[in-house]
């Protein structure tokens, strides 16, 4: 199998590239393999980090040049070299000082025989690290953002076109009145709009640390400039300007992990609506309902024991994946909670892992809610067999009303409509068709004080879905507007 991942395990190295090949001997995420799209994979991989890693001490290098620290030439020195990524080298060198970012830095310094000795100058290691995870998060809610406009807009166009469809609504899983399957559509639109705003604004709160040291009072910089007319903090600016980011004004040796709690929560909220949708849409394909099911392809395979079977399996992925995504929460609260004082080195592992399988999970959701909304049915006939069934039920309502405007008596209707819609339920129940209309229209109690058509028109449920149309309408608007910014 092709992939771009780099796999290091304690006793032996296996370096897969574009043009390489890996194997499945040993165990491989599923997310690396399974889930997510290449492009989401390649933000978070190994090399995408070091190059990032590479970026930051470019700027660093280029802003200490300014002061004098630096000279030109090794500063392109470095940035000739920002892409010789050896990860099998820096591996090399890590298992023998038991420290990732200085192999790193000594791997690069090799490459570089003139500016080896200026890399990482005056900084320590979260300067580098905190820096290049923003710049990556970044790009990772912003891939995020385009997926959910996708999906919003695709959701937008099935809502536009069965915005007047009526069809049963559920409470409690039992039927209960009318609404439009745009209608029932316009819930998740508005649900991953309001998600997609709070993804924005998480996107545009990311900030780096910054260049600040060890803990965070930019002391050795402080040092390091002395005399060349340039503050710590001037530097810092130069720096974040060109990596094109902001820096949080305070700070220990990391960025509050209150950031990474942000990020998460707002992913976690998108997993939620997409659980939300998918759960239903499940519950809509059981053949009782049937009303709507997910692309099912003419060699898909649904059970290896039951051949018949169309089983919903990417709204079952989707929400499965959903749970992984929720999990993530909790461990950067912990971190967030839990950083002690200046640092502790307990969070360090865990983001190694919670942060990319959040959203790559997520990548996979929203890629597959979108080919489930590209291509679910709407089966017209299961919608017409619920309004038949149980449409009628629901129309009593209005019944009522007109009754009630009619002059009379309220509570006496009630108990009529009452009666008659129990007994025509055991009909239903029994297989035999609802009875209802029909009983209805004879009732003399009603009929004192509207006719046969009268009532067979109040009864009709199709038409009692009331302004669904026109909210729908308003929640595509405002979708298409906030997607389309």
């Amino acid at each position: 199998m092709r992939s771009s991942f780099f796999f290091v395990h304690p006793a032996c190295i296996i370096e897969a590239e574009m043009d390489m090949e890996y194997d499945h001997s040993t165990y491989i995420s599923p997310l690396t393999w399974r889930y997510g799209s290449e492009e989401m994979k390649g933000i978070f991989s190994e090399k995408h980090k070091r190059q990032l890693l590479r970026r930051v001490w470019i700027a660093l290098a280029r802003a200490e040049s300014k002061a004098g620290l630096v000279t030109p030439e090794q500063v392109a020195e470095l940035e000739a070299h920002k892409d010789d990524i050896d990860i099998e080298r820096a591996t090399e060198i890590e298992n023998v000082i038991h420290h990732d970012l200085m192999a790193e830095i000594k791997t690069y310094a090799e490459q570089c025989p003139l500016a080896g000795g200026i890399i990482h100058l005056g900084a320590t290691s979260m300067d580098a690290l905190d820096n290049a995870d923003a710049v990556r998060f970044r790009e990772a809610m912003a891939l995020t953002i385009k997926r959910l406009d996708d999906l919003i807009e695709a959701l937008s166009e099935k809502a536009e076109k069965y915005k007047a469809v009526p069809t049963m609504a559920f409470t409690h899983i039992q039927p209960a009145e009318i609404t439009t399957i745009g209608y029932r559509l316009a819930q998740t639109i508005q649900d991953l709009v309001n998600d997609r705003k709070d993804t924005a604004e998480a996107l545009r709160s990311i900030k780096g640390k910054g260049m600040k040291g060890a803990v965070g009072t930019a002391a050795s910089y402080t040092v390091l400039l002395s005399g060349t007319g340039i503050s710590a903090e001037e530097l810092e600016t130069m720096v974040m300007e060109e990596l094109g980011i902001q820096a949080f004004p305070a700070a220990t040796q990391t960025y509050t992990r209150k950031q990474d709690l942000k990020i998460i929560a707002s992913l976690s909220s998108i997993a939620a609506t997409l659980h939300r949708f998918s759960l239903d849409l499940r519950i809509l394909q059981s053949p009782p309902i049937g009303e709507f099911s997910e692309p099912f392809g003419k060699k898909q395979v649904g059970s290896s024991a039951m051949p018949f079977k169309r089983n919903p399996i990417n709204s079952e992925k989707i929400c499965s994946l959903s749970r992984i995504v929720e999990s993530q929460y909790q461990a950067a609260w912990m971190n967030a909670s839990t950083s002690i004082l200046e640092r502790t080195l307990d969070d360090s592992a865990n983001r190694r892992i919670f942060i990319p399988e959040a959203f790559i999970a997520l990548d996979e959701m929203l890629l597959t809610e979108l080919k489930v909304v590209r291509g679910m049915n709407i089966h017209s006939t299961a919608t017409e067999r619920l309004m038949a069934d149980y449409g009628i039920f629901a129309s009593t309502e209005r019944l009522l009303m007109e009754l009630g405007k009619r002059g009379a008596d309220r509570q006496e209707m009630h108990e009529v409509i009452r009666e008659e819609s129990l007994a025509a339920w055991q009909s239903v129940q029994e297989g035999k068709g609802n009875p209802l209309k029909e009983n209805l229209m004879k009732d003399k109690r009603i009929r004192e004080y509207l006719t046969e058509d009268e009532i067979s028109s109040l009864l009709d449920a199709h038409g009692y879905t009331g302004d669904a149309v026109a909210r729908t309408d308003k929640v595509i608007k405002e979708a298409l507007s906030v997607i389309r910014l």
